[in-house]
């Protein structure tokens, strides 16, 4: 099998884990790879999401980093001037490679969909990039991001727009808006995620104020 295949292999795989033991083992598994290969997929979502970020949303302050994997877009966001960064991710094997680039302040296992252990109003912005996609964090995490940051803060977050129209996304994030938890700022058109992969999906990034 080639390089490519085997990375595609890779990447289709935690697509299509079944539960979040499972892709916590399959994220573990991929971290010593995880970087190369999805530089060589052409990943685009981090460069988009930071050129969204830095449109819309004040720098510095106290900000979440939720689905931190190996810390790629930590060292986006420390360059764009959010030295104040905590980061969260499923997987222990991700963040022991996070931890080596030196951008967060702390690194700590949570799951996106669960309870997060943070006090409410904890954090000025949270970004999450990458995650909410095929077999990953559901909707319900955004009750959860929404409680931990400020009124006032800031969401950024990428969605493969697949899901976002059949997974509950659409229908979640509308909700929450009408609900007075948070107000759309920005949604981005539909880019390529992966411009080597001639079955790429699309993505969005959506950028969100909370109330």
């Amino acid at each position: 099998m080639s390089g490519s295949a085997e990375r595609e292999q890779r990447l289709e795989k935690v697509y299509s884990s079944r539960s979040m033991d499972d892709l916590e083992k399959t994220y573990d598994e991929w971290a010593g790879d995880y970087e190369e290969d999805v530089s060589s997929l052409g990943y685009t979502v981090p460069a988009v999401a930071a050129g969204f970020i830095g449109r819309h949303v004040p720098p510095g302050g106290v900000a979440l980093d939720a689905g931190a994997g190996t810390g790629i877009f930590g060292d986006i966001l420390r360059a764009l001037d959010y030295p104040d960064l905590t980061g969260i991710d499923l997987s222990e094997g991700m963040m022991d490679l996070a931890r080596q680039k030196g951008a967060y302040r702390e690194l700590r296992r949570m799951v996106l969909g669960e309870p997060l252990d943070f006090p409410d109003a904890t954090f000025d912005a949270c970004f999450c990039v990458g995650v909410f996609t095929a077999g990953h964090a559901p909707p319900a995490s955004f009750d959860e991001l929404v409680r931990v940051v400020k009124p006032g803060g800031w969401i950024v977050f990428s969605v493969r727009a697949d899901v976002y129209e059949r997974g509950g996304f659409r229908e979640k994030q509308k909700a929450l808006e009408e609900d007075g938890k948070w107000r759309l700022a920005r949604m981005s058109d539909a880019f390529t995620m992966f411009p080597s992969l001639e079955s790429s999906h699309d993505g969005r990034i959506f950028v969100y104020e909370v109330s």
